[in-house]
């Protein structure tokens, strides 16, 4: 997954009908959207009033302006995915 982050008030949802929450159980502050059509994940913030959103770079317009600048869980990556030198590489989640 590519994701990005973007202050909460600056996300513009132009349509808002097929857009779905999901909360976990063990953690109901966490909010994860998807659409209920496709099924894709959309962006997720860490809590209800967060400042900040995750989002997954595959719902942006373009030109999104984005670059990767790390690969995260990198220890995991197949043999088939050829891995940025260049760019930092995270074994494992941060934070974890």
């Amino acid at each position: 997954m590519a994701a990005s982050a973007a202050p909460a008030h600056s996300i513009v949802i132009d349509d808002t009908s097929t857009l779905r929450w999901f909360h976990p159980d063990d953690d109901p502050d966490i909010g994860y959207a998807f659409c209920s059509t496709c099924g894709s994940s959309v962006f997720w913030r860490p809590n209800d009033g967060a400042e900040q959103w995750s989002i997954c770079a595959g719902t942006l317009d373009r030109p999104t302006g984005l670059t990767t600048i790390a690969d995260w869980f990198a220890d995991e990556a197949g043999d088939y995915f050829n891995l940025d030198p260049s760019t930092e590489h995270i074994g494992v989640e941060p934070g974890r």
